[in-house]
Parts: C-alpha cells; structure tokens; sequence
C-alpha cells in the first residue's frame, strides 16, 4: 500500500491540478496530510485485514442455534468509480456448523470489506462467502443498506436514495425465509 508521503504527495497535485496551490491556500496548507491520514486510515486499511484470521479461533459448543443475525452494523466505504464515500449499515446472518464467530468480530469483518476501494455489491458479496468459507458456516448472507454519494450528489436529484444490496452463501442460498427475514431487517432501517 502507498505509503502517506506518496499519498499527500498526490492529493497536493491533485489540488495544484484543480486550480488551487496548497502552499498558497492556508486552508489547503495541510490538506494532504488530513487526507493521506484519513485514507490509510479509513478506506484503504481492509487490505491490511485477513478474513480467515478475524473469523479464526471460533468458539465451539455443542448446540448450534439455526441461525446468528447481527443487525446494523455501521460501515463507511469508498467507490472506486468516482472515489466518493457512500455508508450505511451492513446486515449479517450465517448458520453455524459447530463454530460461532464472536459479534465483534462480524462487525470487523464488515471493515475488512468495506475499508477498501470496493463497490457495494462486491463488498456483500465477499462478507458472506467469507462467513461461509473461512467460519465454515453452512450459510451466510449479507445485506448492505447505503446512501452512496455518486447518486445523492448530481443535482440532489436521487438525495434520499438507499441501495439495498444482498448476497447469500451455501445452505442459505435454498431458505426463503431466512433470506427475506434478513432482507425485511435491511430494508426497515
């Protein structure tokens, strides 16, 4: 990953290049460093972040329930089409196969998605093959609600817009009912 240098290096081109000198501009003075700090920080640090080990060293019991559904967890993210932020709040169920992933944890790995340069939909995605995969859950699945800004800005003609995006994994994919239970939860916030 570039390192905060490289990055306030480009955000002070980026703003010579706009028409405004960040040497001039005591506003724009320090800009740069904000940015850099603020990218590494909060939409580029999911790259970092490993799935397998945030969803390893489960608990294991001996009863399973049917399914584990943790609403709302708050996300940010940056699109990568226009580089503007969208957020909302991310909905997770996954159906547990002797092992249970700690609740902070799922909100971690909503982060680990989310923190990166990623379209909604491929960050759903990726959350509930994830659960499936490195939590070897029988099912999971994702719902994201977001305000995304490259639709709520042009003209402020799509303001109150949500995207509802959904995903779900393995023995998941064949319950109606557990997926429009999670789809009713998304769509009611």
């Amino acid at each position: 990953m570039a390192g905060e240098p490289e990055l306030r290096a480009a955000v002070d081109a980026l703003l010579r290049a706009a028409g405004r000198d960040p040497a001039a501009d005591p506003d724009l003075g320090e800009t740069g460093r904000r940015v850099a700090q603020l990218w590494r920080a909060e939409f580029l640090a999911g790259y970092q972040m490993d799935p397998a080990a945030i969803l390893g060293d489960p608990v294991t019991g001996e009863a399973d329930p049917d399914v584990v559904v943790v609403r709302g967890l708050r996300f940010h993210a940056m699109c990568p089409h226009h580089l503007l932020p969208y957020r909302g709040v991310a909905h997770v169920a996954y159906m547990p196969n002797g092992k249970l992933a700690g609740f902070g944890r799922l909100a971690e790995l909503v982060d680990c998605f989310s923190k990166r340069l990623t379209l909604q939909e491929r960050a759903t995605s990726q959350i509930a093959e994830a659960l499936w995969q490195h939590l070897g859950a029988r099912g999971a699945g994702c719902v994201m609600e977001a305000e995304q800004l490259c639709l709520a800005l042009p003209a402020e003609k799509h303001d109150q817009s949500a995207v509802i995006t959904s995903a779900f994994a393995g023995e998941m994919r064949e319950r109606p009912d557990l997926k429009a239970r999670l789809l009713e939860n998304g769509a009611a916030r």
